[in-house]
């Protein structure tokens, strides 16, 4: 369970770095593409992979997707914290587990229980919900946009990861790090757009708050995969302790520590999306 605890500690703390972003001056931008290069850092140092697989003749359309998609759905996770909070944003990124439940049924073959079908129906309402609006001082295209992008993107790359995991004739912490290095040089085109368009400059500070974020970030998946391993006999203990885990941190800090105010109906949502995650792993646990 300590592996489950780290774990949910890193995923939140990353949401906090993102909120603080904006307060002190960091560009999302420039951290987040130094956040990859220092995860994959730290990937080679724990996961010592075998360096002959990585080449430009392993690499496939999954892990090029995967490489474009963690970074850009990365900045519009920045965004959606600093306009919406902590408490929505979080929310939406694990309710996201919804898009490869469906894509198991469409793509994979998978059937649908009435407890599964329950939860799809109860977690889509806790997404209406939770994103209600606090007050019409709060602009409607930012606070249904950047989190609707953040729910649909991180659904897509947790799709993406398991057709990653299919992969056999490469380990998987081995592609693990050729995608943290697709995602570095895409990052860097997104730098060079700034330093060429805008003008901005490229700053020390952006790159160590980038190495704090890549450290989070990494061992976040380190102890996500430990718990799995340490737990491997109940997958589903592991899944619903850490979405579950994710909401309520996140919930605690955004009103204890940053004051974010939810409504009514934001609370609905954020007990509808508890009862969502449960139903859908009551699913999976009758299901075996």
């Amino acid at each position: 369970m300590i592996f489950l605890i780290i774990s949910i500690f890193c995923s939140v703390t990353v949401s906090v770095l993102l909120k603080l972003a904006r307060r002190y001056k960091i560009s999302v931008i420039q951290a987040v593409t130094w956040n990859y290069l220092f995860a994959a850092g730290l990937a080679c140092l724990f996961f010592k992979p075998k360096f002959q697989a990585i080449s430009f003749d392993n690499i496939n359309t999954t892990y090029i997707l995967l490489g474009v998609l963690l970074p850009v759905i990365f900045w519009f996770l920045a965004a959606s914290v600093r306009n919406i909070g902590i408490v929505k944003t979080d929310i939406a990124q694990r309710l996201s587990l919804f898009i490869p439940i469906v894509a198991s049924y469409f793509i994979f073959g998978d059937t649908f229980s009435s407890l599964k079908i329950a939860g799809l129906i109860v977690g889509f309402t806790a997404i209406i919900f939770t994103l209600s609006k606090q007050s019409s001082r709060q602009g409607t295209i930012s606070s249904w946009l950047y989190p609707c992008i953040v729910f649909i993107g991180f659904g897509i790359i947790d799709v993406l990861f398991k057709q990653v995991a299919q992969i056999k004739s490469i380990p998987y912490t081995t592609s693990l790090i050729m995608v943290f290095g697709i995602s570095f040089l895409v990052s860097i085109i997104g730098i060079v757009y700034l330093v060429v368009a805008k003008k901005e400059k490229i700053q020390i500070i952006n790159f160590i708050c980038g190495c704090v974020l890549g450290f989070f970030n990494f061992f976040n998946i380190l102890f996500y995969l430990k718990a799995h391993s340490a737990m491997a006999n109940s997958p589903s203990t592991v899944f619903t302790a850490m979405n579950l885990g994710v909401i309520i941190a996140g919930t605690l800090v955004g009103l204890l520590i940053f004051k974010e105010k939810l409504n009514r109906l934001n609370y609905i949502g954020l007990f509808l999306a508890a009862v969502a995650i449960l139903l859908i792993t009551l699913s999976q646990v009758n299901a075996v």
